[in-house]
């Protein structure tokens, strides 16, 4: 690959971040803000039934609705070609909310996978141990933790100089090079960490309910069902992201070096894709509270159930009536025609 000769690399077209992230925004508001709503009335409803994780799950929910709250402000930035109204303090609140529902999220899958893995694998050990004062501190500490990794975002410069009209998402090039080191250690410390934590539980998980012949198979359906939704969570939202998030931070600066490449506008453009991408986990985390829900598990396979049963039963009475409307309607012909003459 030779880089292009350019003493200034040319201006990426922002026409696809107006078009993309407003459509994105908007849909993830309907759906995210619905399906927490319904989620949270959910939790509430079978409290004592989902055990120590419900503080985990409302508090997963409280972060999506925080977070969903801020995208119709979004929306009219992307809308208005990216000029923003509301002020630069009202601009780092919303991208603060963003990173706080982000990690936040992270950190409380992180907590509900340590706790199905201790349930699971060491439940003689933690029987009477885990109790909701417990799961109440350990969510005060996770607030805590991604308050500190976070806080570093709201010094940085989200308008270009002497302007005001802008909401960067990360940061104006000035401060773009220190802007990459803080978020590669924010990657390590906020993803990747508990990224390995909850592939190390889930792992082990596996390895034991198949081991296990006396497991109750609805704890296997809910704990295979639980590993489903995190890998897709991590597979569309989080994993693209902050992989090109770092690679855009990183070309921005060879950017400026005077170094260009024609794959620079393909990775800003995924960048964006991954940006629309990484918010639909608060549309998808609504679900993690009816896997979380052993009632809900059995009314939904009750309700499969009867599907099924229905549909065979009007399949039976299709086929079985058939043949008469086939006699019924051959029979009206005649009556019609009346008796042919030979």
């Amino acid at each position: 690959m030779s880089a292009l000769n350019y003493t200034e690399c040319p201006h990426i077209d922002l026409s696809f971040t107006r078009k993309f992230l407003p459509t994105v925004y908007v849909l993830v508001f309907i759906i995210g803000a619905s399906a927490n709503v319904c989620g949270l009335r959910s939790v509430y409803r079978s409290w004592k039934k989902m055990g120590n994780i419900n503080v985990f799950v409302l508090n997963l929910g409280v972060a999506d609705l925080l977070y969903v709250s801020t995208l119709p402000f979004l929306v009219s930035y992307y809308a208005a070609n990216s000029r923003w109204v509301f002020g630069q303090t009202f601009c780092k609140i919303m991208r603060f909310c963003f990173n706080l529902n982000l990690y936040g999220s992270i950190g409380f899958l992180t907590c509900i996978s340590l706790y199905r893995y201790l349930g699971i694998v060491h439940t003689m050990r933690v029987m009477g141990k885990i109790n909701t004062t417990m799961s109440v501190a350990i969510s005060a500490l996770v607030w805590t933790l991604v308050f500190v990794q976070i806080l570093p975002d709201m010094y940085f410069d989200k308008s270009k100089p002497n302007s005001s009209e802008s909401c960067f998402d990360t940061t104006t090039d000035q401060w773009i090079t220190d802007y990459l080191s803080y978020s590669l250690g924010w990657t390590v410390t906020g993803f990747v960490i508990p990224l390995i934590i909850i592939l190390l539980c889930y792992g082990h998980i596996i390895v034991v309910l198949a081991n296990r012949a006396n497991v109750d198979s609805l704890l296997k359906q809910r704990c295979l069902k639980l590993v489903i939704m995190l890998t897709v969570l991590f597979s569309i939202c989080f994993i693209p992201y902050h992989i090109f998030r770092n690679l855009n931070l990183k070309t921005r600066i060879l950017k400026m070096e005077g170094t260009c490449y024609k794959s620079f506008d393909r990775i800003y453009v995924a960048h964006q894709v991954c940006r629309g991408l990484v918010c639909l986990n608060s549309a998808i985390n609504p679900l993690i509270y009816l896997v979380a829900n052993d009632e809900f598990l059995m009314r939904l396979h009750n309700m499969s159930k009867q599907a099924r049963l229905s549909l065979m039963q009007l399949s039976g009475v299709v086929i079985y009536r058939r043949p008469q409307e086939v006699d019924s309607l051959a029979d009206t012909r005649q009556e019609t025609e009346g008796p042919k003459s030979n």
